[in-house]
């Protein structure tokens, strides 16, 4: 049996995208989900701060996937089903508790989400004892657990997901004790580190960098490089936050292909991927965006494909090439498809590789298509207003920032 649609992933992108098709009129769509429980990280976030775009109401992150999955009222939701494989044709291999099976569809989304880099590959030298978590294990142990696993931790990462744990270890009480952040300041938006350090006396320590790890049953200290020289801080918790790539893994290892910018598929601003047939949406797309942003664009990729299964949506005939260059770390969507018969469901956008002021432009060769003045950081999402229509003869159109010349 050849379903609809299959969704590989049940967070905010893919339950949205499910929830979406149902609207939509799309009956037969299969949601695949790895875990017991769906609803994806935000499930065991158990602060608030989730929902109000969606919903109009402000959640904890539990609170805000249970609502996710009741909106999927009526989808083929299957928990507890890894997929392994995927192949042309819409087809994916999967392991369950029944065994392994082979699910087939006109149109497959992916939505995997993105995971956080483990402290292996960080290259952190030291011991390897209890106490050293990621920003989701912390988080499962103290929401989904009921433990305190330790009674005082030092944060690796400065990201807004590494400011989350302060509230997790608040929770749990666990004393933060630093959060450290190699960067000359901290990646999320301030005034993060004065809440960091007045409202949970916690230092906050930038160009700085963990370089050991010590214990043997337990952690009981870290080695901190700083500007001042190395330090010793005692604690029986580390917490590598942040750092967050494409859950990608059975995506390497088939037919699409992948951007090695953003580590996430190739797509074009509808989520197409290389194969018209896959679609993609959320933070596989690239690292990484809040909950609401990858619902937004689950639902949108859902009108995509609700398109594309009823012949609105015509398979490319040409596309024009998005290249990041420069400080410009990525830009996504990477192609922009033509003809392009609908409102896009990807918005254009970038982020920077350091903190500036400059002109972000689109050039092809050297006549600049778009231009604008813009104030930018790495942790902020640049959005770039474009029609495809207006690149339908270009190959190659070239994104990057040109920086006021030094005086």
């Amino acid at each position: 049996m050849k379903h609809d649609v299959i969704i590989i992933g049940s967070g905010p992108a893919g339950l949205a995208a499910a929830t979406e098709l149902r609207r939509l009129g799309i009956r037969d769509v299969v949601v695949l989900e790895r875990e017991q429980t769906a609803g994806g990280v935000p499930r065991h976030c158990g602060h608030p701060g989730f929902g109000w775009r969606e919903c109009r109401r402000l959640l904890a992150g539990p609170a805000y996937a249970q609502r996710l999955v009741a909106g999927a009222t009526g989808v083929d939701l299957r928990t507890g089903t890894t997929a392994l494989r995927l192949e042309a044709g819409g087809r994916v291999h999967t392991i369950s508790s029944t065994g392994p099976a082979v699910v087939e569809a006109r149109h497959v989304l992916l939505a995997m989400g993105t995971r956080e880099t483990p402290r292996s590959a960080r290259l952190i030298s030291g011991t390897r004892p209890w106490g050293v978590f990621t920003t989701g294990a912390l988080q499962q142990l103290v929401y989904l657990a009921g433990v305190q696993p330790c009674t005082s931790a030092v944060i690796v990462g400065t990201e807004l997901v590494s400011f989350s744990n302060l509230l997790t270890m608040r929770h749990a009480r666990i004393r933060p004790l630093a959060m450290i952040e190699a960067g000359e300041r901290i990646v999320a938006p301030r005034p993060g580190d004065w809440i960091a350090r007045l409202a949970f006396g916690a230092r906050v320590l930038t160009r700085s960098t963990l370089v050991a790890v010590h214990g043997e049953q337990r952690v009981s200290g870290v080695d901190i490089e700083t500007p001042r020289g190395r330090e010793t801080i005692e604690c029986d918790g580390v917490v590598f936050s942040g750092g967050f790539v494409p859950e990608t893994e059975i995506v390497r290892t088939s037919h699409l292909a992948i951007d090695p910018a953003t580590g996430g598929p190739v797509v074009d601003q509808y989520g197409r991927c290389s194969d018209p047939a896959w679609f993609a949406a959320g933070n596989l797309l690239r690292p990484v965006e809040a909950s609401w942003t990858a619902w937004s664009e689950g639902r949108a990729v859902a009108h995509a494909i609700a398109a594309s299964l009823r012949g609105a949506l015509p398979a490319p005939t040409h596309q024009t090439v998005l290249e990041a260059a420069g400080l410009v770390r990525y830009v996504c969507p990477q192609r922009l498809s033509h003809p392009s018969p609908l409102v896009p469901a990807l918005r254009v956008n970038v982020r920077v590789s350091r903190a500036g002021r400059g002109r972000l432009r689109m050039t092809h060769g050297k006549r600049e298509l778009w231009g604008q003045v813009r104030s930018m950081l790495p942790e902020r999402r640049l959005l770039i207003p474009t029609v495809a229509g207006d690149f339908a003869t270009l190959d190659r159109v070239v994104v990057d920032l040109a920086l006021p010349a030094a005086r």
